[in-house]
């Protein structure tokens, strides 16, 4: 009998510590690199036909070229958007600097910048125990190019194991595809960082757009995925700014899906420009 009662108290505590762990412990947990062995098959095929891998070899760089001119076009710009006046925009001191513009301008003029700064700081909760922050600097210069820094951390206050964190930092490498009075568009390539009990770099890609429907307000859209061993890191959020001259307010929705975990959030905070 007390061998028996033992054993269900070992089963007990391993059932508290399986379960009982926060999200952010989960989340570290599904990060982590699991350990997978694999095995490689090899083949060969010959084929002793000259007349067909001649054949093959043209049609295939035929094929090749195409895709690589339609990639250009989507990515970069098309032949069609050259003459317009968007593939020439500059850009703005700060949204509606220049009337009802946003961060681009077709006019140029002394207070036109080569180079623009803006840093946002927010806040994020998803509820009482689990909250946040999100710090960004993005630059922009030459009109279409950036690069943009961010720092996300995450708190977490579990009753039964204390406080939890995680952190991720990203830089991304970016380029301003749609670049118009109203509307601009980007996407960007570079590396992510989750620290705390992961420790791994990741490759990062991002999306994003900003509309500047009527002034003083602007919606924006941003979405990053990283991959970090078998799984994904997505932060997809939706925001309303109002611009007041050189700074702005924040507020909005953020969705975070860290390894197996999610996290819906609001979000509020403040941004200027430089």
């Amino acid at each position: 009998m007390k061998n028996f009662i033992l054993y269900c108290v070992f089963i007990f505590f391993i059932g508290i510590s399986s379960y009982g762990q926060g999200k952010i412990g989960r989340t570290e947990e599904s990060l982590k690199k699991n350990e997978k062995t694999t095995k490689n098959s090899k083949s060969s095929i010959s084929n002793n036909n000259s007349n067909n891998n001649l054949l093959t070899e043209l049609v295939g760089g035929f094929f090749v070229q195409i895709f690589a001119y339609t990639v250009y076009g989507i990515a970069i710009e098309s032949p069609f958007e050259v003459e317009h006046q968007a593939s020439n925009a500059h850009l703005s001191k700060h949204p509606y600097f220049n009337s009802k513009k946003g961060n681009y301008t077709y006019e140029w003029n002394q207070d036109t910048p080569l180079f623009r700064t803006s840093l946002s700081a927010k806040y994020i909760m998803e509820n009482s125990r689990l909250k946040g922050s999100h710090l960004n600097m993005d630059l922009r210069f030459l009109k279409r190019f950036g690069l943009e820094l961010n720092y996300l951390q995450l708190w977490e206050n579990n009753p039964n194991f204390g406080n939890d964190n995680l952190a991720i930092y990203t830089a991304l490498a970016k380029y301003h595809r749609v670049r118009t009075e109203k509307f601009n568009a980007w996407w960007g390539l570079g590396p992510s960082y989750v620290d705390g009990a992961v420790n791994e770099l990741g490759f990062t890609y991002g999306l994003g757009a900003e509309l500047f429907f009527t002034k003083p307000l602007s919606l924006e859209t941003n979405f990053n995925q990283t991959f970090i061993n078998s799984e994904t890191i997505n932060k997809f959020n939706g925001l309303i700014n109002y611009h007041i001259k050189k700074h702005k307010l924040i507020m909005g929705y953020e969705h975070l899906k860290i390894g197996s975990q999610t996290f819906s959030t609001a979000t509020v905070g403040i941004g200027v420009f430089f």
